[in-house]
C-alpha cells in the first residue's frame, strides 16, 4: 500500500511539473519553442473544426468557422493545463493519505479553484492544498496576461495588413502596389514603404515563433491575411529590383531578405521542409507569362520596364526562390484567402472568396506542428 502511495505521488508530482513547463514554454518563455502538450491540443481542434466546416465548404464559410480556432483553442489549452493539474493533485492526495478517490479528486479540485469544498486533517494535505491553489491561480493569472499580449502582437500586425488595402487592392497585387505608386507620383517613396515592412518582418520572425498562437488569428476581413499580405509585398519588392528600369534600391533588397528570413524562421517552426540555400535557377511556383503579364501592366501604366525581359524573369526568379516555399506553405497552414501568387497556388483553395473550394481535403499538412 505504501508502495502505491509513493508511486502516486511521482506520478502526480510528474504531471504538475510537465504541466506547469508546458504553461511556461507556451506563455513566459520568449523563444520558440515546441511544446508537446499545446500541439497536440491545437490539432486535435484542427480535425474537430474541419469535421465542422465540412468538406467541400466554400472560403467564406471556411473563414467564419475557423475565424474562433485560435480562441477556442487557446481556452481548451487552458481546461487541458488545469485538467492535468487536477489529475495530479490528486495523486499527491492520495500520496499524503487520502484513501478515497473521491475524496482525492475532492480536494484536488477545491483547491485548484480555491473553493474551500475540502479542509485537510494532516499538515501535508494542507500543504498540497496551499500549492494547489496557488498553482491553480498561476495558470489562471498566465493566460489573462498572455491574451493581452496577443492581441497587442495582433493588432500591430493587422495595422499593416489594413494598410496595404489601400495601396495593393484587396486582395492585394504586387503589380497593383507598384502601379497606384507610380500613377499618383509617389514612386520615389517606396523607399519608405521597404523600410515600415523591413520593421513589419522582424516583428513576425520574433512575435509568430514566440507566440505561434497568433499565426493562426484570422483577420478582420475575410480577404485579408498576414501571409497574403507579407507575399504581395515581397513580390512588389522583387519586380521593383528585377523587372522596373531605374536605380536600385537597397532598401528593397533589405526588406526582401528581412521578409523571407521572417517566413522561413516561422515555417522552420511549424516544422516545414525548405531548402535553406536554393540556386537562383531553382524552379518557382509563378510561371513566365505570369510575370510577363505583369510586366505588361506597368508598361501600360507608362512604367519604364528593362527591355531585356529574360534578364528580368531570372532576376525575380531568384529573389523569388527564397521565399516562395514557405510562403505557400504557410499560406497553406493558416487557410489564406485566394491571393494572386500567394494562396491561389497553395494546397488549401483556388478560386475567389465566397466561390473558393477546398482542393486538399486535409488543410493541416501532416508534417506541421502547432506550438
Amino acid at each position: 500500500m505504501i508502495a502505491l502511495r509513493i508511486l502516486a505521488g511521482l506520478a502526480g508530482v510528474f504531471i504538475i511539473l510537465a504541466t506547469l513547463m508546458s504553461a511556461v514554454r507556451t506563455v513566459i518563455l520568449p523563444r520558440g519553442v515546441p511544446v508537446r502538450l499545446g500541439r497536440r491540443v491545437f490539432r486535435t481542434m484542427r480535425a474537430l473544426f474541419e469535421f465542422r466546416v465540412g468538406r467541400d465548404a466554400s472560403y467564406l464559410r471556411r473563414d467564419r468557422v475557423f475565424a474562433l480556432y485560435a480562441p477556442v483553442t487557446l481556452l481548451v489549452l487552458l481546461v487541458a493545463w488545469m485538467t492535468l493539474e487536477f489529475v495530479g493533485y490528486a495523486l499527491v492526495f492520495v500520496a499524503v493519505g487520502i484513501d478515497s478517490l473521491r475524496d482525492a479528486a475532492t480536494a484536488s479540485g477545491s483547491a485548484l479553484l480555491t473553493l474551500g469544498l475540502i479542509h485537510p486533517a494532516s499538515i501535508a494535505a494542507t500543504l498540497v492544498s496551499f500549492t494547489a491553489a496557488a498553482v491553480g491561480f498561476i495558470l489562471l493569472a498566465l493566460l489573462i496576461s498572455y491574451l493581452p499580449t496577443l492581441y497587442g502582437v495582433f493588432s500591430r500586425r493587422e495595422a499593416g495588413v489594413m494598410t496595404l488595402e489601400t495601396r495593393a487592392g484587396s486582395p492585394p497585387s504586387a503589380a497593383v502596389l507598384l502601379e497606384r505608386f507610380w500613377n499618383i507620383e509617389f514612386f520615389d517613396e517606396l523607399a519608405g514603404l521597404w523600410e515600415r515592412w523591413e520593421g513589419w518582418f522582424v516583428e513576425l520572425a520574433e512575435t509568430h515563433t514566440s507566440f505561434p498562437a497568433i499565426a493562426f488569428f484570422r483577420s478582420p476581413e475575410p480577404d485579408h491575411s498576414w501571409i497574403t499580405a507579407a507575399g504581395t509585398v515581397l513580390d512588389a519588392a522583387s519586380i521593383r529590383c528585377a523587372a522596373v528600369d531605374a536605380p536600385r534600391d537597397p532598401r528593397a533588397e533589405l526588406m526582401i531578405r528581412a521578409g523571407y528570413i521572417a517566413l522561413r524562421r516561422i515555417a522552420a517552426f511549424f516544422g516545414f521542409w525548405f531548402d535553406p540555400d536554393p540556386r537562383p535557377d531553382d524552379p518557382i511556383s509563378i510561371a513566365r507569362a505570369e510575370f510577363d503579364e505583369a510586366c505588361e501592366r506597368l508598361v501600360r501604366a507608362g512604367m519604364p520596364v528593362k527591355a531585356d525581359r529574360d534578364q528580368a524573369w531570372r532576376d525575380f526568379s531568384g529573389w523569388r526562390v527564397n521565399y516562395d516555399t514557405v510562403l505557400l506553405e504557410l499560406a497553406a497552414l493558416t487557410q489564406a484567402p485566394p491571393t494572386p501568387w500567394t494562396s491561389d497556388r497553395s494546397p488549401v483553395v483556388s478560386g475567389r472568396p465566397g466561390s473558393g473550394r477546398v482542393r486538399n481535403r486535409s488543410a493541416l499538412p501532416k508534417r506541421a506542428r502547432f506550438s
